[in-house]
C-alpha cells in the first residue's frame, strides 16, 4: 500500500512550478496521481473521461487505415494512451512543452509512462505545441512539414481560459488556418475544454473547416457527489476534390 500522500517530483517551468503528486483515495483505496501548476490542479488520474473521448470521438470520424496522429499536451498520456488502443494508429507524436512531464514518463513515475515509452509507434517530443501549430515545420522534428490524420489537443482549460496569453492566437481563425495545414485533406483537429459547448467558437471552427461539432462528455465526479462534463470539440478539414 503506498503512502496516504507523496510528491514524486518538482520542477520550474515558464508557467509555473509544476509538481507531480500521488495520494490515496480514501474512497476506492487506490492510488490517483495529480499534476498541479502554480496553484491549479491541471489533471487528476480520477477524471480521464474527458481525455479517453477527445481520441474516440476524433478517431471515430476517420475512415478505417493507417493513421498519423499528433497529440498537443502529454499530462498523465489517457489521450495519448486511447491512441495507441486504436490498431489503425501507425504512428504517434505527442508534444508537450514541459520536459518534466517527459521525464515522468520515462522514469515511470506515472502509471502509462511504461506504456507509452514501450510502444514503437510513440514519440514524446519536448516543443512549443502553440509554435509548431503556428509554423511550417509541424509536430515532427524529424520530418519538417509532415502531415497527420487527426491533431488532438488537451492543454489550456478551454478557447477562453489559457494556460498562458501567447496560446490564445491558436484559437482565432489564423491560428486554425495554420494548424489545418498540418491536417491532410479529409483530417481531423480535436479540442478538449473544461467549458460547456460554446456556439461561438464551434461557428469559428466551421468557417475554417468543413464542418465542426460539439459533444459533451458526462462523467460521475465522486469528489462532489454530482455528474460533471467537458466538452469536445471535432474538425473536419474538406477532403480534396478529384
Amino acid at each position: 500500500m503506498s503512502l496516504r500522500f507523496q510528491e514524486l517530483d518538482w520542477g520550474t517551468t515558464p508557467m509555473g512550478d509544476i509538481s507531480l503528486r500521488r495520494r490515496r483515495d480514501p474512497a476506492s483505496g487506490e492510488d490517483v496521481h495529480e499534476v498541479k501548476l502554480g496553484d491549479e490542479f491541471l489533471m487528476s488520474s480520477l477524471f480521464t473521461a474527458g481525455e479517453t473521448a477527445l481520441t474516440r470521438l476524433a478517431l471515430a470520424a476517420l475512415p478505417a487505415e493507417q493513421l498519423d496522429v499528433a497529440v498537443g499536451g502529454l499530462g498523465l498520456g489517457y489521450t495519448a494512451a486511447a491512441a495507441l488502443d486504436d490498431p489503425r494508429v501507425a504512428s504517434l507524436v505527442v508534444v508537450d512543452a514541459i520536459a518534466k512531464v517527459i521525464e515522468w514518463h520515462h522514469k515511470h513515475l506515472v502509471p502509462l509512462g511504461a506504456r507509452l515509452t514501450g510502444d514503437d509507434r510513440c514519440r514524446l517530443v519536448h516543443g512549443d505545441f502553440f509554435a509548431l501549430a503556428g509554423g511550417t515545420d509541424g509536430f515532427d522534428p524529424s520530418v519538417p512539414g509532415r502531415r497527420f490524420h487527426a491533431v488532438l489537443l488537451d492543454i489550456d482549460h478551454s478557447p477562453q481560459h489559457v494556460l498562458h496569453p501567447r496560446h490564445a492566437a491558436l484559437y482565432r481563425p489564423e491560428g486554425l488556418l495554420a494548424l489545418a495545414e498540418h491536417l491532410h485533406p479529409g483530417g481531423v483537429f480535436a479540442l478538449w475544454s473544461n467549458d460547456p459547448p460554446s456556439d461561438t467558437f464551434t461557428s469559428l471552427l466551421d468557417t475554417t473547416f468543413a464542418r465542426a461539432e460539439a459533444h459533451t462528455v458526462a462523467f460521475a465526479n465522486p469528489l462532489q457527489g454530482r455528474t460533471a462534463a467537458n466538452t469536445v470539440y471535432i474538425a473536419t478539414k474538406a477532403a480534396e476534390h478529384r
